[in-house]
């Protein structure tokens, strides 16, 4: 069995909002342990660099995390914009795609 790579990228999901793009990586450690890395990409006014910020988050923390980010959107779909329309941007596949590396 081929040791992993430090940080080596098992999977990605890009999502584009505008100006920014989302991304959520798999990636691996040395020790054969995975973690989720969330990163929000922003391209800077009137530049071709992009500044981006990164979120770390790992397996003990996941079901945590992933339940207080079901709690917020819940929240605010329900008591903050119960009226709006949140499906209506649900359906642009061009806006996202996904890759598994080998």
């Amino acid at each position: 069995m081929e040791a992993h790579k430090e940080n080596q990228e098992i999977y990605t999901k890009r999502i584009k909002a505008g100006k920014r793009a989302y991304f959520f990586d798999i990636k691996a450690t040395r020790a054969n342990d995975y973690y989720i890395a969330i990163t929000e990409s922003r391209r800077q006014p009137g530049s071709d660099r992009y500044e981006k910020q990164k979120i770390l988050l790992y397996k003990e923390d996941l079901n945590k995390f992933l339940e207080a980010l079901h709690g917020t959107a819940e929240y605010i779909k329900k008591e903050l914009l119960p009226h709006y329309d949140f499906d209506k941007f649900s359906n642009s596949r061009a806006d996202s795609s996904t890759q598994a590396t080998p």
